[in-house]
């Protein structure tokens, strides 16, 4: 029998890091089954409690936050196992008796596409009981939409009304999730049996100072390189094409195609100054922020939310939250029968969050820069021009600025094949072309076989073939196999990307008994509910299955990764 190494007491490492790594070491050499990366923080002792941590993400967070409860639960007593909610039915839920479920919601109020199989299930009358299930939810989300954590909530009911027994009240999370997903982690823990322990442990192994992470707690000051228009003049549309330079943060910014990056915005001048105005304030009152202690008019350029008000800003500002909801902070300004203290107004305002945008470029294609296709968002509401917070900032004074802080968001969940001789169908109209460029630059790039065909849509032609020049170019190269366009507004009847794919039914068909992957990027409201009702009727006609057959087809391709969507 192999004998485990031990970390010596004399080694550099705390004691904390000297159980961690001994721990990690006994699985390794015991031939742990399960996961090939051991969790961290879990050891093999035979005393430790079983805890399921089960998570169900579409764009990598709640991933991200089940292995940060796996490091605090391995320390606390427990014995944590991560799953993906894919892995899990309704009924192999009976043996985890104590379960962490970490959950986002996206769409109109809509569970991950991981976990929509799950949600149907515990939803059935059919569900199995659970009444050996111990539990506690995490329900992650954004209370800009109506729906906001409606996954979560979904879970949580189905949960109890299965029998099983919530040990500790759900946490619905706002984008700003830290700290409400810390104190639910610990109180859930302490819930379960544990100790108490720290909040945020930090990860256990040793680190040089001279290391940096650049993460969202910490963005990289990346140089803008380029900020250029991808529609022709003439249209309805503002899209731009945007480039930053991230050679100089090293590995920490090392992305792949599929992956996102975070950028941190900064709002409108002229709407801050409206703002100061409404508050007969002139800006230069010192306020606290994130950062430190500010003038106000710096404050709420770089570290508060301006958008739509939360339940206590409106109750602070004497507005009813039955009436009509402002649309954002001036609104309701210019609606509040008194003007409050700017000091409790900062500190009942939402932080200024990042915007996710897309990738469009293969490290493997441009080392050091990363590609973003962004649309500005301009529209007038109640007699007053709008504007998107982050888009407009790139589109008007990013470059002008010189840097802008961003991060990597990993998006594990979408990826090219890792077989490159497999087909890609790919669907990305709009600036939901952004992965797909990103993916052909990197099959380009690896002289990848396989082959490829995108469906790309917009208004017009004319106006709007984003990247036009380069598909051509690929189409030429052989690199892309098929390219079908649908432009909506070049012909009198509105033709989308799922026309064109009915269109082509028996070949998309053909593809996918192939071994093709399926991605979808782009609207989830409209765009992706309607390309995914095509692909069922596709696998119908084409493929002769009834409406059941169709949907277990398609829930084959989820649970197989080769049906993958990155949708806002």
């Amino acid at each position: 029998m192999t004998s485990v190494p031990q970390i010596p007491a004399t080694a550099p490492f705390s004691e904390e890091q000297r159980a961690w790594l001994n721990g990690f070491l006994a699985g390794l050499f015991s031939g742990r089954p399960g996961n090939a990366e051991p969790q961290l923080g879990t050891t093999t002792s035979a005393a430790l409690t079983p805890l399921t941590i089960l998570y169900a993400t579409q764009t990598g967070t709640a991933e991200s936050l089940a292995k940060k409860a796996a490091k605090l639960a391995g320390s606390r007593g427990f014995a944590p196992a991560i799953l993906d909610v894919a892995t899990v039915s309704a009924e192999s839920l009976q043996a985890h008796s104590n379960l962490l479920l970490i959950t986002s919601t996206y769409g109109d109020g809509e569970p991950p596409d991981s976990a929509k199989s799950l949600h149907a299930a515990l939803a059935a009358d059919t569900a199995p009981a659970l009444a050996s299930v111990r539990y506690s939810v995490c329900a992650l989300g954004d209370t800009n939409y109506t729906l906001f954590c409606q996954a979560g909530k979904d879970f949580d009911a189905y949960l109890e009304k299965r029998g099983a027994k919530r040990v500790h009240p759900r946490a619905d999370c706002d984008v700003d999730y830290d700290a409400s997903f810390a104190t639910w982690l610990q109180s859930a823990l302490s819930a379960f049996g544990s100790a108490p322990g720290n909040a945020e442990p930090q990860l256990g192994l040793p680190s040089s100072p001279a290391e940096t992470t650049h993460s969202k707690s910490n963005p990289f000051p990346a140089p803008v390189l380029k900020v250029a228009p991808l529609n022709a003049p003439g249209s309805a549309k503002e899209v731009n094409h945007v480039e930053f330079d991230l050679s100089a943060a090293g590995p920490s910014l090392a992305y792949e195609a599929g992956d996102a990056l975070g950028v941190v915005p900064q709002n409108c001048p002229q709407l801050v100054a409206d703002i100061l105005a409404a508050l007969g304030a002139d800006g230069e009152e010192a306020v606290s922020t994130p950062a430190g202690e500010l003038p106000l008019r710096r404050a709420l350029t770089e570290h508060f939310d301006l958008g739509k008000p939360p339940s206590p800003l409106l109750a602070a500002l004497g507005l009813s939250a039955t009436t009509p909801p402002p649309h954002d902070l001036l609104d309701a300004l210019r609606a509040a029968p008194t003007k409050p203290n700017v000091t409790n107004l900062v500190t009942l305002c939402k932080k200024l969050q990042p915007r996710l945008y897309s990738i469009s470029s293969s490290p493997k294609a441009h080392p050091g820069p990363v590609h973003l296709p962004v649309g500005a968002v301009r529209y007038a509401h109640a007699g007053r021009a709008r504007t998107g917070a982050c888009s407009t900032f790139l589109a008007e004074r990013a470059h002008a600025l010189g840097t802008v802080g961003v991060f990597v968001h990993s998006n594990k969940a979408f990826r090219p094949p890792a077989d490159p001789a497999l087909p890609m169908i790919m669907v990305g109209p709009g600036t939901g072309i952004a992965p797909f460029r990103a993916f052909l630059q990197e099959r380009a790039a690896t002289h990848a076989p396989g082959k490829n065909w995108l469906f790309f849509g917009d208004q017009k032609a004319a106006t709007d073939f984003l990247y036009a020049d380069e598909l051509h170019a690929l189409r030429a190269s052989g690199v892309l196999t098929r390219l079908d366009l649908a432009f909506s507004r070049d012909q009198k009847e509105k033709i989308y990307v799922q026309h064109r794919m009915l269109e082509h039914d028996r070949e998309i068909f053909a593809w996918l008994e192939e071994g093709a992957h399926f991605y979808v990027c782009g609207d989830a409201s409209r765009m992706a509910k309607d390309v995914d009702a095509a692909l069922h009727q596709i696998i119908e006609r084409a493929g002769g299955r009834s409406p059941a057959e169709a949907a277990a087809y398609v829930q084959s391709l989820k649970a197989a990764k080769r049906y993958q969507r990155d949708v806002y």
